[in-house]
């Protein structure tokens, strides 16, 4: 019972202790992040700075970026894990072998077991591995195996009892065994050491030289020192602390230092001297409680390996930790250090702890509530409150102004008995009396409220408001009013945005830059280098926190400090990585004070981060960025791992690539973010970004090289990864079918050009053929024409030789009607005797040939080839007949005839009828139809 006591007393004086000094931070990984089991047993590094864990699932690796698991082939767990060069070694159940990575950059296995044949006994698990020279040491409960990694011979020490650990303590091993005590190994064979009564009792956990003596942390009983003749307690401060603890595992690190596992009270570091200097349990930032195995990397990070999950512990971080896990704390505004006192305002009020002391924060009573700002003024903290003004002397407090809303408390220039402070409603003056600080007036005549403010030595104070500008004010020798106030528009109102001073400069910052105050032209002008710092999206707030000889503002991944050259009066730019989302602070309201020198408070919503800026400055770290792995697949099938070869040939469906990379970086306040370009299609460097893989879908055939480059903590890796690879054509683009193209080509060319030759040659002649019918339709249309023209002529000619002969006929019978007349006037003269000579000249004219003549012209020019078809078909008609067939054809009447023959109508009646027998026609014939269709 007494020992439960003073157990429980032990183990809340380091709780207690832990939470006043603060914690270096810790890196959780979950099983859900690793995606394996809950157990990790053992931890390796390789050169690569690749980690390795010996999982219940398998063999864990991480790169910084990214978690592979490869299951045990066997299917049990792996307890044991040693990186020797490039070479991995495991142990689990019945097992032991080695991973090596084949040209894909995937590690295989080979079973030592299995190649070697070596017989193990029933049930039995590989605890631990070390290496000694050429020689890998594989541990279980019931040997050692003693593997030559150079000929693969392997010998075993089987001792009379349970193996309970093997250890390595500079180039000695050792070995206990229950209830036998200490052996080393010498030649290959066990030697006992020490069988003292205490090592027989004693669980040991590891062994360490401590300033050359052999010293062993126990399970349940602390440290011991060993030699052959004597084993006793390690006459140390903490010793009886440490023997409160049930230790699983435990290590020295590389300085000497000495940090134990426990099994219910996380991981206890101490001094090389044997003191404790923290504890972290799951309360203050492990994942679990029970330490299994643990693992100093090569950038003395510590690994643990816990019963749920896995930890790194930045134990070479610039940054410690205080974890609020009550929340009694709230939100930190602001802290101060003086007179040896921590003091922090927070929106609960304000806590105090005297530095050193390994109590935890008190909070000051009287003073509760939201606290804007602590501010050391000659000494004497002042401290501004929703409620007022107060003075903190040690653990008191002293309300000396009880005007609402104190933002902040600042010396006027020239004037130790005077002091200015910003409120919501303006600003007021405090004076020092006799009897202590008292408000001696408000500022006239400015009423806005004043969070930032600084003040000139000229009387000028000028004020930022975030929502509504910078205001400058001139004000009487005395600061009791405003004279003047002058709004600048030579910067624009900002969110967050502040002012500061830095060597009577005066310097206003918001989202657009860092601007400076120029006294000549009485304006603000923006700094150009000092601008920079929120180049990139890289603004949060403008708050610029005055620390003496520079100036602090934070961004989005760093905390910045800016100082001035002493002799060229340059900026200097220095950057504190420390992200947005881990440093947890309040944008606007940031704090960061200096407790001691190098050594900063930067306040948290859950407590606050010690900086300790010389650590940031001392250690420059090279990182290197690493390829994992490169993959490729076919369209709509899984990817499929390739070699790490040069120039590497992917057929034309294998187009989409994946690469894997990574920085074995593992500190939590560092951000690790990746680039990459693909030479041959996109060359230029894609943006910054956390994501550690880069794909491409549907590359086009050529050559590619593939780059990438990380910066850490906004400083680039010294390295850059490339990865030379072909995309091939496909068949259809490839040499031979480009030969084969060609000559396809150049053969369809000559016979398309054959072919348009015959087809242009037939057109040509078609052509032509068509020109030549044109040309002789034009000809017979031409032809046609004239003979149109022609038959109008003939036309004209025979209606013409009609009219002609019309007026022939015309003239025959009106001439003979004329004759006749006269004749027969004549004859009914009375003296016949006188005019027989002039009937006989009148009937001479009658029958006159000539007018016949004439007659049978013109009818013939008419009707050229009636008299031929006449003639033809009745060739015994006489000239007289002719006669009357001419005038039938004309369709001329007997009256109209019988002039024309000179005799009566019943005489041409007569010779109709004649002519109609010479013709042999019935009577129902019309002798004028048929001449004239004749």
């Amino acid at each position: 019972m007494i020992k439960s006591i003073v157990r429980m007393f032990f183990l809340l004086f380091s709780l207690t202790f832990l939470q006043a000094q603060g914690l270096p931070p810790v890196v959780n990984y979950t099983p859900n992040i690793y995606n394996a089991d809950n157990q990790n047993w053992m931890l390796t590094q390789g050169p690569d700075k690749t980690i390795y864990v010996a999982n219940n699932k398998g063999l864990l690796v991480f790169n910084g970026a990214q978690w592979d698991l490869y299951p045990s082939p066997n299917g049990t767990i792996v307890r044991g894990v040693k990186a020797v060069d490039n070479k991995l070694y495991t142990g689990a159940y019945m097992d032991f072998g080695v991973w090596e990575k084949d040209k894909t950059g995937i590690f295989q296995y080979t079973s030592i077991v299995k190649k070697q044949e070596v017989s193990m006994i029933e049930d039995e698990h590989i605890w631990n591995i070390e290496q000694y020279g050429q020689y890998l040491l594989f541990q279980s409960l019931d040997r050692i195996y003693i593997y030559d990694t150079q000929d693969g011979n392997i010998e075993m020490i089987t001792p009379e009892g349970q193996v309970v650990r093997l250890f390595l303590v500079n180039d000695d091993l050792f070995f206990q065994v229950k209830d036998k005590g200490l052996y080393t190994i010498e030649k290959g064979e066990p030697n006992l050491f020490s069988s003292n009564t205490v090592l027989i009792k004693e669980r040991l956990i590891n062994l360490f030289d401590i300033e050359g003596q052999l010293t062993g942390i126990t399970e349940n009983n602390g440290f011991l020192k060993i030699n052959k003749e004597s084993v006793i307690p390690w006459e140390i401060l903490d010793n009886e602390s440490i023997k409160q603890y049930t230790i699983y595992s435990a290590i020295q690190r590389k300085n000497k230092s000495i940090v134990l596992g426990t099994i219910e009270n996380g991981i206890i570091q101490l001094s090389k001297d044997g003191v404790i200097e923290y504890q972290i349990e799951k309360e203050s930032g492990l994942n679990n409680n029970t330490a299994l195995a643990l693992l100093e990397d090569k950038d003395q990070n510590l690994w643990i390996g816990l019963d749920a999950g896995i930890d790194c512990v930045n134990s070479q971080s610039p940054f410690y930790q205080y974890i609020d896990v009550s929340g009694k704390l709230g939100t930190i505004y602001a802290s101060a250090y003086v007179n040896g006192y921590i003091y922090l305002g927070t929106n609960q009020g304000v806590f105090y702890k005297l530095d050193g002391s390994k109590s935890d924060f008190t909070r000051m009573t009287g003073i509760e509530g939201q606290v804007w700002s602590l501010r050391v003024i000659d000494g004497t903290l002042f401290c501004g409150h929703n409620n007022g003004t107060f003075i903190i002397e040690n653990e008191k407090q002293q309300l000396v102004a009880n005007i609402e809303g104190t933002w902040d408390i600042k010396k006027i220039p020239g004037r130790k008995d005077l002091l200015l402070q910003g409120n919501y409603g303006g600003l007021y003056v405090l004076e020092k009396t006799s009897d202590g600080w008292r408000v001696r007036n408000k500022i006239k005549n400015f009423v806005n409220s004043s969070k930032h403010f600084e003040i000139t030595n000229d009387y000028r104070i000028f004020v930022n408001h975030e929502y509504k500008g910078v205001f400058e004010i001139k004000t009487d020798a005395q600061y009791q009013e405003a004279s003047e106030v002058f709004k600048h528009t030579d910067v624009t109102i900002g969110k967050h945005s502040s002012l500061s001073r830095l060597d009577d400069v005066i310097f206003y910052a918001n989202e657009e830059g860092v601007f400076v105050y120029n006294l000549e032209d009485k304006k603000f002008k923006i700094e150009e280098k000092l601008s920079t710092i929120f180049d990139e999206d890289a603004f949060v707030t403008g708050k610029l926190i005055e620390d003496q000889d520079k100036l602090w503002t934070f961004t989005r991944e760093n905390l910045i400090s800016v100082s001035r050259d002493k002799l060229d009066g340059d900026y200097t730019i220095k950057k504190i990585s420390i992200p947005l989302g881990l440093r947890n602070t309040v944008e606007g309201y940031e704090s960061f004070v200096k407790i001691r020198e190098n050594e900063y408070i930067l306040g948290t919503s859950n407590g606050f981060i010690i900086v300790d800026i010389s650590k940031n400055e001392n250690t420059i770290q090279e990182y290197k960025i690493n390829l994992k792995s490169v993959s490729v697949h076919k369209l709509g099938k899984k990817y499929g791992l390739v070699p790490f070869e040069e120039n590497v040939e992917f057929s034309s469906n294998e187009n989409n690539l994946k690469f894997s990379f990574g920085v074995p970086e593992y500190d939590k306040f560092l951000t690790t973010e990746y680039s990459y370009l693909l030479e041959g299609l996109y060359d230029f460097w894609s943006p910054w970004s956390s994501d550690s893989n880069a794909h491409f879908e549907n590359l086009p055939p050529g050559s590619y090289v593939f780059k990438a480059k990380a910066r850490v903590g906004g400083s680039e890796t010294t390295n850059e990864i490339t990865y030379d690879f072909v995309v091939e054509r496909p068949w259809y683009l490839s040499n031979v079918s480009i030969i084969l193209y060609v000559i396809l080509t150049t053969l369809l060319f000559v016979a398309l050009n054959g072919f348009y030759k015959r087809y242009y040659k037939k057109q040509q002649e078609l052509a032509l053929y068509k020109t030549k019918k044109d040309m002789e339709l034009k000809a017979l249309e031409n032809e046609k024409q004239i003979i149109e023209l022609n038959n109008a002529n003939l036309k004209q000619d025979i209606d013409a030789r009609n009219r002609e002969l019309a007026v022939s006929t015309m003239n025959m019978i009106n001439k003979t009607k004329v004759l006749n007349t006269i004749k027969s006037a004549l004859l009914k003269t009375e003296k016949i005797e006188d005019i027989k000579s002039i009937v006989s000249l009148v009937d001479k004219t009658i029958e006159n040939e000539e007018d016949w003549n004439f007659f049978e012209e013109a009818f013939n020019h008419a009707d050229k080839d009636f008299f031929r078809k006449v003639k033809e078909i009745h060739s015994s008609l006489t000239a007289n007949d002719l006669k009357l067939c001419v005038y039938l054809r004309l369709n001329m009447s007997s009256k109209e005839i019988a002039p024309l023959l000179n005799i009566s109508s019943r005489s041409v009646e007569i010779k109709r009828y004649r002519l109609r027998k010479k013709l042999n026609l019935s009577r129902d014939v019309n002798l004028n139809d048929y001449f004239i269709n004749l």
